[in-house]
């Protein structure tokens, strides 16, 4: 694919990533051809400032978990209330990269 094109999608979403996963999206962009491009321009990620604020909102009940598409987590926060409290705290501070994380998972899973 054109550098031109794959400097502008990193500029547009490098905010989805983590910072090490930045390379490695970068190489896989450059690896793909043009016909691939209509794909990655359409490509959804979630932001991961908003499930930071549905984590403070509703961390308790596990809808930020849900909202990233990790339903086995969001369960156990759901059936413990957060883990009573502590589970919901410690999701404040890795809700942002496991939003990220999942980005990446998305991206490495739309090409395979």
């Amino acid at each position: 694919m054109d550098a031109q094109k794959v400097d502008m999608f990193m500029m547009m979403n490098a905010k989805y990533f983590e910072s090490h996963h930045l390379n490695a999206v970068r190489e896989k962009l450059l690896t793909l051809d043009e016909s691939k491009w209509g794909l990655v321009q359409t490509m959804q990620f979630k932001e991961p400032t908003t499930s930071l604020v549905v984590s403070l909102l509703g961390g308790a009940l596990g809808i930020d978990r849900f909202m990233i598409g990790d339903t086995g987590m969001g369960i156990g926060k759901l059936l413990t209330c957060g883990g009573l409290g502590i589970w919901q705290i410690i999701d404040w501070f890795l809700i942002m990269g496991a939003t990220r994380e999942k980005n990446m998972e998305t991206f490495q899973n739309s090409f395979y």
